[in-house]
C-alpha cells in the first residue's frame, strides 16, 4: 500500500533523523526509516554514504510516490568557502567529486573517461530543481556548489583539491546521488546542508554538532511550512 507524501525530506544518520523528529515534537526514540513529521511531509532515513541514500530513496519512490524531495543533512566546509558552522546552504549544484581516477597528471572523472554517470551528464553535477529552489531559497543563508565524496577530506591537501575542482564551498556523502536518483525518476528535489565542522587536516578541524543538529531540525521545520503553505 502506498503513502501519499507531498515533501520526503532525506537524511542519512540517526542523529540528524533525531535532530528533526525533535523539532516536530516526536519523542526521543529510535528513528523508523519512513516517519510522517506534518500533513504531506515525510522524513526518511538511509543510512550515510551514497549507494545508501539512492538505493533507499529509489525503493521509497517507487512505492510511494512523493511530489518533492530534499536532500538535507550535515557537512563540512572547505578550504576558503567564507562559510561558518551553523550556516544552511542550498546546493547550486550536487557534484559528484570523487566518481572517476586519479593519475599523475590530474583527476579524470567519468565524463572525461567515456562513462558519464547518467544520460545529460554535463561534468558540472546534478542541478536542483529551479521551482522547487526559488520556493525554499529563503530557508537559507548561502547557496553554493555541494561536493558528494566517498572519502571525507581529513587532510588539507585532499580538502583543497576538492574545493579547487569542483568550487564546491561544502561536502557531504548522499547529496548528488539523492538528487541523480530523483532526476532518473523525474522527482523535483533540491539540497540543502547545515555546516557541522571544517574539512582538511582532522586535528585541526572545528565541529560543533550540537550547534548544527539544532539547526537542521530548525531548518526541516522551515521547510515544512513554506513547502505546506
Amino acid at each position: 500500500m502506498s503513502t501519499e507524501i507531498d515533501t520526503m525530506l532525506v537524511v542519512a544518520a540517526d542523529s540528524e533523523a533525531r535532530a528533526v523528529l525533535s523539532a516536530f515534537g516526536f519523542p526521543d526514540e529510535d528513528p523508523e526509516e519512513l516517519t510522517r513529521l506534518d500533513g504531506g511531509v515525510w522524513l526518511l532515513r538511509t543510512g550515510i554514504g551514497k549507494a545508501n541514500a539512492a538505493g533507499a530513496v529509489g525503493v521509497t519512490l517507487a512505492t510511494n510516490p512523493a511530489l518533492q524531495v530534499i536532500s538535507l543533512g550535515l557537512g563540512g566546509s572547505l578550504p576558503d568557502s567564507g562559510l561558518s558552522i551553523g550556516d544552511r546552504v542550498l546546493a547550486s549544484r550536487s557534484v559528484f567529486a570523487d566518481e572517476g581516477v586519479d593519475t599523475p597528471n590530474g583527476f579524470l572523472d567519468c565524463r572525461s573517461m567515456g562513462f558519464p554517470l547518467y544520460q545529460d551528464d554535463h561534468g558540472k553535477g546534478v542541478e536542483g530543481d529551479p521551482e522547487l529552489i526559488n520556493r525554499i531559497r529563503g530557508v537559507v543563508d548561502h547557496e553554493s556548489v555541494v561536493a558528494t565524496v566517498s572519502t571525507c577530506s581529513g587532510r588539507d591537501e585532499l580538502a583543497t583539491r576538492i574545493r579547487r575542482r569542483t568550487g564546491a564551498g561544502v561536502e557531504c556523502m548522499e547529496g548528488a546521488a539523492v538528487l541523480l536518483t530523483c532526476h532518473r525518476m523525474g522527482v523535483p528535489a533540491a539540497e540543502i546542508r547545515v555546516i557541522s565542522n571544517t574539512t582538511g587536516d582532522r586535528e585541526k578541524q572545528v565541529w560543533d554538532i550540537g550547534l548544527s543538529l539544532r539547526v537542521l531540525g530548525e531548518t526541516a521545520r522551515a521547510l515544512s511550512d513554506v513547502l505546506s503553505g
